[in-house]
Order: C-alpha cells, then sequence, then structure tokens
C-alpha cells in the first residue's frame, strides 16, 4: 500500500498528502497572547506552530495559556507569543510513521507535532489525524482479511 513505512504503518507523509504547509494555521512570536488567543477560538484548534523570522521558534497551546493565566493572571494576554510558547517544539519527520509518532506523543504528554522536512516545517498533525489514520489502516487490514477469508 502507498503511504506505507517499514513495519507496514502509514507515514506521516501519506497523511498530510492532501494538505497545503500553507493551510497550518501559525502565529507570529512578536504576537500579543491575546491575538493567539483569539486565533484558537476562532479556528477551533488547540495549538498552533510560532514562527520567528519564518522559523519554527515553538508552539502555542491551551495548555500554555492555562499555566500562564494560573500564574499570572489576564495580564498574561499582553505578553508576546514568544515569552510564552513552549518552545523548543518538539517536531517529527515527514519520513516518520504514524506509530511512531503516536508513541512520541504518548510519552511526551502532547496533542500537536509540527512536521519537518529537511529542517523546515512542512505541516502540522494532531493526535486525533493520527489515531483516525490508524483506524482506517485497520479497516482496511481487516477488510483484505476477510476478503481472504471468503476466498481462501
Amino acid at each position: 500500500m502507498a503511504g506505507k513505512g517499514k513495519g507496514g504503518t502509514m507515514q506521516i507523509a501519506h497523511i498530510l498528502v492532501h494538505r497545503s504547509p500553507g493551510e497550518v494555521i501559525t502565529i507570529d512570536a512578536e504576537a500579543s497572547v491575546a491575538d493567539a488567543v483569539k486565533l484558537l477560538a476562532e479556528k477551533r484548534i488547540g495549538a498552533m506552530p510560532v514562527l520567528a523570522n519564518g522559523s519554527l521558534a515553538g508552539i502555542f497551546s491551551e495548555r500554555d495559556l492555562l499555566y500562564r493565566l494560573a500564574h499570572e493572571g489576564s495580564a498574561c494576554l499582553g505578553s508576546k507569543v514568544g515569552d510564552v510558547m513552549t518552545s523548543p517544539a518538539i517536531t517529527v519527520e515527514k519520513s516518520a510513521r504514524a506509530d511512531e509518532a503516536l508513541g512520541l506523543m504518548t510519552r511526551r504528554r502532547i496533542r500537536h507535532l509540527p512536521v519537518t522536512e529537511n529542517g523546515a516545517m512542512c505541516g502540522f498533525v494532531s493526535i486525533g489525524d493520527l489515531v483516525k489514520s490508524r483506524i482506517v489502516e485497520v479497516e482496511h487490514e481487516a477488510e483484505a482479511l476477510k476478503e481472504y477469508i471468503a476466498h481462501g
């Protein structure tokens, strides 16, 4: 099957095949936390990559906001995203397998990963994207087994 890596599981590249890197919602490190919160709410997303001079600098997530609100109150809304984000960002290579990315997310207790290729960000995946790809894979495997049993 196309898109499968060593070990038979789908590669991140296959998950991103119909997505453009330009579709990734990002925010500049110099933007205010208030602007970041507004963008998260408007787009109904939980996290986004933070860019500084066009390069990946970190991740800003609901969790980053929550921790800052707990310590600083609403004053944190005036801070720069670059001062609040999680950095460095934990990333995954485009050539990695989906199960490797899921394992990384589980170990690091995160739900979003910037995808890189040759050191540059080329996509963004959530744990939901990876779980969905695994479900599709399992369904295809089950269907193949049913066909084999029925015609074997």
